[in-house]
């Protein structure tokens, strides 16, 4: 499991009362998986936008696995959020909660747009939502199961936003999410690791970027 403090020193009380308790068993990756980029987008990582976060090292690990998928013929989607209103009512209460969402409601704004890597190609799966999950009020479930997909990668940002709830809203469509820890990333670490373990312990499994380079050279 990951730790829930830095990532390093283990907390083997923690563990133990999790695993004890009946938590934190492996799912393992299924037949076919495909890479899920969640919201890598330039605001966040643009020191100038709100959301701005150290996740440099998170993006381009993110970079390598999709870069992987590519080479591997396994399916590269990814997620991006858009507002179609000016004052950004079709993200409902989600937009009242935290204003600055509102720069989504701007197509022109460059912190919309992806960073030079990872970034679509032509042909490649774009989900435009407005709220954390990618799966909520879109066509991603269908899209998975039309592609006989049953494990997602899942990359991207945050942590404790987006990454959380595609993972586990994953999980609750069928799908076996497997979170990358090397390329996901958030505003503080203490946030980070402590939503990584919750994960890991409950909705998905954590792993390291080898880890899921081997899933993709399965």
């Amino acid at each position: 499991m990951s730790d829930p403090t830095d990532g390093s020193a283990t907390d083997e009380l923690l563990l133990d009362s999790y695993a004890e308790a009946g938590f934190a068993a492996r799912l393992g990756a299924g037949r076919s998986c495909a890479v899920l980029v969640v919201d890598i987008l330039r605001a966040y990582l643009d020191v100038d936008s709100p959301f701005h976060a150290d996740v440099e090292d998170a993006r381009a690990s993110a970079a390598r696995l999709v870069a992987a998928a590519r080479a591997t013929d396994r399916p590269v989607l990814f997620t991006r959020v858009r507002y179609h209103t000016t004052d950004g009512s079709d993200g409902g209460h989600f937009v009242r909660k935290v204003p600055s969402l509102l720069l989504y409601a701007d197509p022109d704004d460059p912190l919309t747009d992806f960073p030079d890597d990872p970034r679509p190609l032509d042909g490649e799966v774009v989900i435009t939502k407005q709220y954390a999950s990618a799966f909520f009020g879109t066509s991603l479930a269908s899209t998975l199961q039309a592609r006989g997909i049953d494990t997602v990668l899942i990359v991207g940002f945050s942590t404790s936003g987006c990454v959380r709830a595609t993972a586990t809203d994953a999980i609750q469509h069928g799908f076996i999410p497997l979170v990358v820890r090397d390329a996901v990333g958030d505003r503080d670490a203490r946030v980070h690791e402590a939503n990584l373990f919750d994960l890991d312990a409950k909705y998905a499994d954590v792993i390291d970027e080898a880890s899921a380079m081997g899933v993709l050279q399965q």
